[in-house]
């Protein structure tokens, strides 16, 4: 299987549309080179901001330009982006409706050489508490791709979680993509896995292994967090003796929490969560030491289904 920076794709896509949007315009927290917004600054000086490392800064003036019918984007990696800017977020962008587009790059543990300073283990619940705010974490480029054009026609706060690496391309470039929708990956009748990000290679993974010992599993790419269908969820589980979601992120009020409460009122239908266990991420030497270190692995979704599957 093929696989794609979803850095590379975003800051593509930004430049592809702002040749047909000229009210499109980038700021930059210092990061450009990683978050590949630099794609947009070399095309578009004149609709480029370096703000420098003042995120809050950078959120209020994307307030002001949206206010002028601008639709900014705004960068930095994941835990800045969510966390050091997270009162003009909410104060300013959120309660306002305001059409903001944040971008939070190296997300979950993606950044692995820089430790808990600069992996963003919590941004997803940050950012689903918050009113009015759209949470949306793409699995792949090519989704990366047709997000970032979903985002310009979608109106109001719109947060994307970007992982720093290349991961596998899942979905194709001929298929639609709407926000909001559940994407099948994978089809199955004894359990369903809802995943997201990173994640969803693991889950399939997993499927492949549990089908060898005779347990169908359906895979859900769930790349819109909020709003989430949870008719469409209930609909996935239907059938299904259990469900398990695989998060790179704290199983505290991300994916797993959000499938949860879609599916509070279905009874006799036992729930576990792959994800990180309330606690910060660490340095190590490559990204695959750490999903293993964290149990963000194929193995670690087979163990929960079979915890979950028979009872």
């Amino acid at each position: 299987m093929s696989t794609k920076s979803l850095r590379i794709a975003y800051g593509e896509a930004l430049v592809e549309l702002g040749k047909e949007n000229k009210n499109i315009v980038v700021l930059e927290a210092d990061l450009g080179k990683s978050t590949m917004s630099c794609l947009f600054q070399q095309e578009f000086p004149e609709r480029y901001f370096e703000m420098g490392i003042a995120e809050q800064n950078m959120a209020s003036t994307a307030a002001g330009l949206a206010l002028t019918g601008k639709i900014p984007f705004i960068n930095s990696f994941a835990v800045f982006a969510s966390g050091r800017a997270y009162d003009q977020l909410r104060q300013t962008i959120s309660i306002a409706k305001l059409n903001v587009k944040i971008c939070g790059s190296s997300s979950g543990l993606s950044d692995f050489g820089d430790g808990s300073t600069h992996q963003a283990i919590e941004d997803m619940a940050i950012m689903r508490a918050i009113p009015n705010m759209t949470v949306l974490v793409p699995v792949d480029a090519v989704e990366t791709k047709k997000m970032v054009e979903a985002m310009v026609n979608y109106p109001g706060p719109v947060y994307i979680r970007i992982n720093r690496n290349d991961l596998p391309i899942y979905t194709s470039e001929e298929g639609e993509y709407e926000i909001g929708r559940l994407y099948p990956i994978k089809d199955g009748k004894d359990v369903v896995i809802f995943a997201n990000g990173v994640m969803v290679s693991k889950a399939v993974e997993a499927a492949e292994q549990l089908e060898q010992e005779g347990i169908s599993a359906k895979v859900v790419n769930v790349s819109t967090v909020k709003p989430l269908d949870q008719q469409a969820v209930i609909e996935m589980a239907r059938g299904c003796k259990a469900v398990v979601t695989a998060e790179e992120h704290s199983i505290i009020g991300g994916l797993g929490s959000a499938i949860a409460e879609a599916l509070r009122m279905e009874t006799n239908l036992p729930i576990e969560f792959v994800g990180i266990k309330d606690s910060f991420g660490t340095s190590a030497s490559n990204y695959d030491e750490l999903l293993e270190y964290y149990g963000l692995t194929s193995k670690a979704i087979v163990d929960a289904v079979k915890k979950i599957a028979n009872k």
